[in-house]
């Protein structure tokens, strides 16, 4: 079993409001049924071992697209909507922030038992991947919170977050194990960000002497820990809030925006379906479908699925919550009329993220990005446009009209 990658993010406090909350919830069950129905469930929970996926996938439900309170709200939002609907999804969530990450235990043997699983090993991978990341790797992160998330088929994926009250950042933790080999000789591919000093790492081939002392240890080759660390996926987020074009793939983000503020589906076959959506609908659907079917490689720029649906602090633009619900209600729609066999709806969503990509091989960036930004949030009222801080207003001034 190996931690399959880490996350560095600043540390925001705050709430999540309910208007946010609820949409996050029943978008994030809609992509996790489109994910569990298309491709399975060892494939969401290795998208879930994925910081850089996990990043995108907390910036496209319209949270901060850099803080560490995705981790609490995803989360949150995923066990609301997945867990009453465990017998369906054979998926389960198990732990938390704070008290509930200390009833993961009773919470996994639960769920063993109705699926006839290893209960007690599996409880025992729960507390060795949290004991492994708050006390083996003393980097100066405390863990606070713990998800153990498991299939009926017994495969598991764990995230989970420490703080450093000194640095002012959180740090992601992600493990999955399809097979387990070790917990205490490098579980982790590798663990590394910004140089915060020395750390004790006692499951690291380097801390061989210290490991000999304290018991019997097999000595390994140092070449391939170098190979390994080289295979690292480790995320490291700014500490500025603003969403900045030097976060984003370009290239991509003008991709969504061309096909949607152009009108262009209809020059796309394979997209003819979602003709009648609205274009600000169309750019959000384009990210969700990508967050949905994309490869790894498309989620290195978490900040760039912000721009779905934008962010409760209104960075880089409020959420526009009408816009939320047509996407919504679009992906529910297309899912429940694929269980009915038909499925040419779904399958036009699922094309979306293929023509973007298409389309982002040649596509060259004009440089407007502030101005992106400022249309958005100009218009933003429009949408129903909502942050933490109240509704959207409209601007007193002319309106800035980005595509003249």
């Amino acid at each position: 079993m190996k931690r399959s990658g880490s996350a560095d993010l600043p540390l925001h406090y705050g709430h999540v409001p309910l208007w946010l909350a609820e949409r996050m919830g029943k978008l994030g069950k809609a992509i996790v049924e489109e994910i569990l129905s298309n491709q399975g469930k060892n494939a969401l929970l290795s998208k879930l071992s994925d910081p850089f996926w996990f990043q995108s996938l907390g910036a496209v439900m319209g949270m901060d697209w850099h803080s560490s309170g995705i981790t609490t709200s995803v989360m949150g939002a995923l066990k609301r909507s997945i867990n009453p609907n465990t017998k369906e999804f054979g998926i389960f969530i198990c732990g938390g922030k704070g008290r509930q990450s200390r009833n993961t235990p009773n919470e996994v043997l639960r769920f063993a038992e109705l699926n006839g699983l290893a209960a007690q090993d599996l409880v025992r991978s729960s507390k060795l991947s949290a004991k492994v990341d708050n006390t083996a790797i003393q980097d100066g992160f405390q863990l606070y919170q713990h998800h153990f998330i498991i299939s009926n088929e017994g495969q598991w994926t764990v995230i989970q977050q420490g703080m450093s009250n000194s640095s002012s950042t959180a740090r992601r933790y992600h493990w999955h194990s399809p097979s387990i080999k070790s917990f205490t000789e490098e579980p982790h591919t590798s663990i590394y960000g910004e140089n915060q000093g020395n750390i004790l790492n006692l499951t690291d081939k380097m801390a061989q002497p210290l490991k000999t002392a304290m018991m019997e240890v097999t000595s390994e080759n140092p070449d391939r820990m170098l190979s390994e660390i080289s295979k690292i996926k480790h995320l490291v987020m700014p500490m500025h809030h603003d969403v900045k074009a030097k976060d984003v793939d370009m290239k991509r983000l003008g991709a969504v925006l061309w096909l949607a503020q152009e009108k262009n589906v209809n020059n796309f076959e394979e997209l003819l379906l979602l003709e009648g959506l609205g274009p600000r609908t169309l750019q959000s659907l384009a990210l969700v479908s990508e967050v949905i079917y994309g490869k790894p490689s498309q989620f290195k720029d978490p900040a760039r699925f912000s721009f779905a649906h934008g962010g409760k602090d209104g960075h880089p633009f409020p959420v526009p919550t009408q816009v939320y619900d047509e996407t919504i209600d679009t992906l529910q729609q297309a899912i429940q009329k694929s269980k009915l066999g038909q499925s040419d709806k779904i399958q036009a969503i699922q094309s979306l993220s293929k023509v973007t990509a298409r389309l982002a091989e040649d596509f060259v960036p004009n440089g407007n990005f502030n101005e992106l930004i400022a249309h958005e949030r100009s218009n933003s009222w429009k949408y129903g446009g909502r942050t933490v801080f109240g509704k959207a207003k409209a601007p007193q001034n002319q309106q800035l009209d980005l595509f003249q």
